[in-house]
């Protein structure tokens, strides 16, 4: 494995100093141009060169100007369009749908580079300066907006993009396999009409013109005005994304037909292996220095990915209609000939920052039969609420490769700080690789997702029961103990996911106050496309059961659900106060609001209630000032939380 040193043309000049007078094909990105294997266009275009083609890149083009997509001319056979590695519109707003003032994914990190939507306006861009060239859109803004679907920014249901962009095709899931068929036939001289069988691409049609066999769900003019169709929908798109048993689905938008084949196979190990060999440069474009360079190459420099895809299924993850439920892992040899690589980058100084993908334990199928019989239907989960019995669970490869990264010379510490599956973990029973990733991989704090603690929501989440993670924290810190370190645990919560009611916050609340834990990171739950959550949260049903689901959406709601996940900031008080009231649980104001209780009288009890009086009248606060009352325990300035920021502890 060898590190690349030349980018691919972005100018004409380039392009001379190859000596070509035209390109085969032009990737465009919605991203800056990072030419590393963490970013989706830099793989897809390196696909591309290594098959032969003359291949250039336009990176965020002007957006109000088609001449930004003339740049590098007319190319001969087509242009690959994909809106960058994270969705332009989380990109662009919060879940509070508030602008983003940065954009990590862009030269010094400034904002609005690209436009809303930026796959179909490139898209569009790109069809109307050359009409004739085909346009085949990929990667994972198109990818999960493929079906109509619930847009959350506008609050209504939109059609498929494939209709809305104009593109020709549209290759959802990762992308080689269809990038490298296509392009052969293209270039073989098949008009891009005609190029209708692809496994893992989308496209329009008319009725005469449907496949023989197919699925089909309620179209776009049904599932946009009836609830209960869209949850229907939403299963057969969810059931169809199987590599083994997912069929063509068919879709009516407004006056054509959306065809989805079923979905790509994913890349064998030598396959993968071979995709990360590529010639990367590994990092972004030297025009973007005098900008101050691209934040997003950061986290990623100095990383590894060594798998795709991911069976733990939680209903709020795009992953399974993007890269699907099959995991698939590089070779231990590829992934340690990446770690020399790593060694002797310029300002590598002997950490390597993570060796993981979408869940970083993960190397194996979740079970033998998932290869030849598909992954199991009916909302079936391999992890929730409990490990499947066919569950494979097995850490020695992924040790094995760790062990081995540690032994490169110059490397001084491998850390795991992408996600992973503490209950995966839990649940073997060979603790071997669980006293090693305490011992050797964690970087002071370890990042795990609980995301919530009351059952009800976490049956809509697709997440074991606390009791899990439960057992897997006290196991953490008693092998953290034993090594003689001071290391924490980072709970990613969510708060408003649908079934989640404010009784069931209050209950998290109450949870953190029990474990001394005081999470510095916390979500309000964000309906993105293509999740089975954000189904749940348009339609207010469950598309397994079809059963109502409460789902939080007013403001005030909200609010009162994320502020009850940081009780403990004083900021927050008013709000955790109403929401205590609200569910009649004043008994734990003086638990979690304890400078509340300096203004009650008469005196309140620990349990909340009056010496000689009535408990719930009492602990009505008397309206004013919130005035911290900081003492000792968990709820006070001095606890020991689980974590603290930046790894301190208070």
């Amino acid at each position: 494995m060898q590190q690349g040193t030349k980018f691919l043309p972005i100018n004409q000049q380039d392009m001379q100093e190859r000596g070509w007078d035209e390109l085969d094909f032009i990737v465009v990105m919605g991203d800056a141009y990072v030419d590393h294997p963490s970013f989706g266009p830099a793989i897809i275009s390196r696909v591309l060169e290594a098959q032969g083609y003359r291949v250039g890149v336009i990176s965020q083009p002007d957006y109000t100007s088609e001449d930004s997509i003339k740049v590098l001319g007319k190319p001969k056979y087509a242009f690959f369009i994909g809106g960058g590695n994270v969705d332009s519109m989380v990109a662009h707003y919060s879940v509070a749908k508030i602008r983003r003032k940065e954009d990590e994914y862009t030269p010094g990190g400034m904002a609005g580079k690209r436009p809303d939507r930026s796959a179909t306006v490139y898209t569009q861009m790109a069809k109307r300066a050359y009409p004739d060239v085909p346009v085949i859109l990929g990667g994972l803004e198109a990818s999960l907006r493929r079906f109509a679907h619930y847009d959350y920014w506008l609050d209504t249901v939109l059609p498929s993009i494939v209709e809305s962009s104009g593109a020709d095709l549209v290759s959802f899931g990762m992308g080689e396999h269809q990038t490298m068929e296509i392009a052969r036939r293209l270039v073989a001289g098949e008009s891009v009409d005609s190029i209708r069988d692809v496994a893992g691409t989308c496209y329009m049609t008319d009725f005469a013109n449907l496949p023989a066999k197919y699925i089909e769900c309620a179209g776009f003019t049904k599932v946009s005005t009836d609830k209960m169709a869209y949850a229907k929908a939403c299963r057969i798109q969810m059931d169809n994304q199987d590599q083994v048993i997912g069929q063509i689905v068919v879709q009516k938008q407004k006056d054509r037909y959306l065809v989805q084949n079923p979905p790509a196979k994913a890349l064998t190990r030598r396959e993968l292996d071979w995709v990360a060999a590529l010639p990367y440069t590994r990092t972004y474009h030297p025009s973007y220095i005098a900008l101050g360079g691209v934040p997003a190459i950061e986290e990623v420099e100095y990383s590894i990915i060594h798998n795709r895809g991911c069976y733990g299924g939680c209903n709020f993850c795009a992953i399974t209609l993007h890269q699907g439920r099959m995991v698939t892992s590089r070779s231990v040899n590829s992934v340690v000939e990446e770690g020399e690589l790593l060694t002797k980058l310029p300002g590598f100084k002997g950490y390597i920052h993570d060796v993981g993908g979408p869940t970083a334990n993960f190397r194996l199928p979740s079970c033998k039969e998932q290869m030849t019989k598909g992954m199991c239907q009916n909302g079936k989960k391999c992890l929730a609420p409990g490990p499947c019995p066919h569950l494979i669970l097995d850490h020695s490869e992924y040790l094995k490769m760790l062990r081995r990264l540690r032994e490169l010379p110059g490397v001084k510490k491998v850390f795991i700080r992408s996600g992973i599956r503490y209950d995966y973990l839990t649940w073997d029973k060979d603790e071997t690789f669980f006293k090693e990733l305490v011992e050797h991989h964690v970087s002071g704090q370890l990042k795990v997702a609980p995301e919530h603690c009351a059952p009800n929501t976490l049956k809509y989440m697709g997440k074991p029961p606390v009791e899990v993670y439960n057992k897997f924290s006290k196991r953490f810190y008693e092998l953290t103990k034993k090594a003689g370190k001071k290391q924490y645990l980072v709970p990613y919560l969510m708060s408003s996911h649908p079934g989640s009611t404010l009784e069931d916050a209050v209950y998290l609340a109450e949870y953190l106050y029990k474990h001394n834990i005081r999470p510095e990171q916390v979500q309000d739950f964000y309906p993105t496309p293509g999740t089975v959550s954000t189904c749940m949260f348009y339609t207010g049903l469950d598309p397994y059961t079809l059963k109502p689901v409460f789902v939080e959406k007013t403001p005030e709601g909200k609010a009162l659900q994320r502020a009850l996940l940081q009780y403990y900031e004083p900021r927050n008080a008013e709000k955790v106060v109403k929401a205590l009231h609200k569910t009649h649980r004043e008994d734990l104001i003086p638990l979690l609001v304890p400078g509340y209780v300096k203004k009650v009288s008469p005196q309140i009890s620990a349990k909340g209630k009056t010496k000689g009086g009535k408990g719930k009248q009492a602990a009505k606060p008397i309206q004013g000032k919130f005035v911290p009352n900081y003492g000792k325990g968990a709820a006070g300035k001095n606890a020991k939380p689980t974590f603290a920021p930046k790894g301190k502890r208070k």
